[in-house]
């Protein structure tokens, strides 16, 4: 992983590969964002020419822009031989300091553009605990490459090999204060636990079965103090769980329902957290058409977000309980898979006629959301890949927040917008569950065509219960990039989710949810 310093230090004083600067737009062309002296330093080193020479080169200081120059030879100037100007669009307004995306994102893109260097030193604007914060994990989350499969000849023939950047130092005057300190730490945790989601998300579905993915938390459970219990296909028939086995029962790798969770002595509050895991999505009988099976490995990614969120939690010392529960399985056709037409009986006890076994996360969810309310949280978040229908209301980079507590659903989107991810509440029309009314079961689990991402929420509250306070986070969207990275944003999975439920956590350990 790429490890990060703080350093009180000038340009000068650290020897590096590069320094990232930031730089505004002024006019048509950049300008050396002010109040930051490591960046005046290699400014002094261009003969206070430095914007000059971007703009020469076609800089415009555009926000995640980014310009790479040769450092001039002078005494006393910086060490790092390359400068990497990133754009961070307009100067913000007399005393008022950058918006943490900004930088989050500059950050990355600097990150990125970086990939193969070893190490580089940031001296971008700082302001306070939220700016350092804000360029820490932008970098930490830019500079990340999965590359666990790639042939190692191929890597060892190519003299940039994409490996990310190695070290990061990021200059700050106030470096050695507790709360930068204590920020700094929080954003390499952080962007571990979305590496971790990241790397799950990304891992073929052939090296990733329901199995498998118990395992890995297993694994963490043990290095981080975690509680883990792993029902297998055995167990779950002999509690009733039919909505897991019926997804799962087409696929030669059986379901899994993971519990993991993080407890600590002083803590008030408990945040359960269910997230779906199908870890390859067919559709199964109803199977998906050409051309949308190949990312299906995604479908995974908001059990990864709920794992890699205990552990964050744990790592953390967080003064919560926080318990995941991950519904594992793999959609697949089959002699003996669900068809269109059964009927499951659900862990709650409600029967669910399958009209198609594509909409088949909220089949595992509702299983989860059952047993995850039987210990009583006094909140209830569930995260998934659940809808195209989200994506075509809120596109690629946006999730969706639904929930019928409105006060609730608002403090998770309001969450979301403080931890730096698009979200944005919908709303549950009661009259979508006529289309979900069956002739021979209690519910069916589609509705009709209009407004799929309200209705598969509308179908998962039927199986919580009344008075919960409860959401519904639909990442379809924004849990797996297939355009070219931005920001801090790679190609392949994003780790949606982790930061919205890190930072619900901690609010919840701050009493902010009662």
């Amino acid at each position: 992983m790429t490890s990060l310093t703080l350093s009180t230090s000038t340009a000068a004083q650290v020897d590096a590969d590069a320094v990232v600067v930031g730089v505004v737009k002024d006019g048509s062309g950049p300008a050396l964002a002010s109040g930051v002296p490591a960046a005046t330093e290699v400014d002094a080193a261009f003969g206070g020419r430095l914007a000059a020479a971007l703009a020469t080169v076609g800089a415009k200081g555009g926000e995640d822009e980014i310009t790479k120059l040769p450092v001039p030879e002078v005494p006393d100037g910086p060490r790092a031989p390359l400068v990497v100007a990133v754009g961070l669009g307009a100067a913000p307004e007399a005393g008022d300091g950058f918006d943490p995306e900004t930088l989050r994102r500059a950050a990355g893109a600097a990150a990125r553009a970086l990939s193969g260097t070893e190490h580089a030193v940031f001296a971008l604007p700082v302001d306070d605990e939220g700016g350092l914060a804000a360029v820490a994990e932008g970098a930490l989350l830019g500079a990340y490459a999965f590359t666990a499969f790639r042939g190692a000849r191929e890597a060892d023939a190519a003299p940039d090999s994409g490996a990310p950047l190695a070290r990061i130092t990021l200059l700050d005057a106030a470096a050695e204060e507790g709360g930068r300190q204590a920020a700094a730490r929080r954003a390499g945790v952080l962007a571990d636990e979305v590496a971790r989601a990241r790397d799950l998300v990304n891992t073929p579905p052939n090296s990733l079965a329901p199995a498998d993915f118990a395992a890995a938390v297993q694994t963490a459970a043990e290095e981080h103090g975690l509680k883990a219990e792993v029902l297998d296909e055995q167990a779950l028939a002999d509690g009733g769980y039919g909505g897991i086995l019926g997804v799962g029962r087409g696929s030669a790798t059986p379901p899994r329902l993971v519990r993991v969770s993080h407890t600590h002595e002083a803590a008030t509050a408990t945040l359960a957290l269910v997230g779906k895991g199908i870890t390859y999505d067919s559709g199964g009988i109803s199977l998906k058409p050409v051309g949308a099976n190949e990312t299906m490995k995604c479908d995974m990614s908001g059990a990864a977000a709920v794992f890699a969120t205990v552990v964050a939690a744990a790592r953390l010392d967080l003064p919560v309980n926080v318990t995941g529960w991950l519904a594992l399985a793999e959609n697949m056709p089959s002699g003996s898979a669900t068809r269109p037409g059964d009927v499951l009986r659900m862990y709650s006890g409600k029967t669910v006629e399958v009209r198609n076994t594509d909409a088949e996360g909220r089949l595992v969810l509702a299983d989860a959301l059952t047993r995850a309310m039987e210990e009583s949280p006094d909140a209830l978040v569930d995260v998934a890949t659940l809808t195209g229908a989200m994506t075509i209301a809120l596109g690629d980079r946006t999730f969706g927040v639904l929930g019928d507590d409105e006060d609730f659903r608002d403090l998770v989107h309001e969450t979301a917008r403080r931890a730096g991810e698009q979200s944005w509440p919908m709303p549950m029309p009661r009259e979508l569950l006529e289309g979900m009314k069956s002739p021979v079961a209690d519910i069916a689990n589609v509705g009709g065509r209009r407004g799929g991402g309200l209705t598969a929420a509308l179908f998962l509250k039927e199986f919580v219960p009344a008075g919960t306070r409860w959401a519904h986070l639909d990442i379809a969207g924004p849990a797996f990039h297939e355009g070219s990275p931005y920001g801090y944003t790679p190609k392949g999975g994003t780790g949606s989710a982790v930061r919205t439920l890190l930072l619900l956590a901690e609010r919840a350990a701050a009493g902010e949810l009662a």
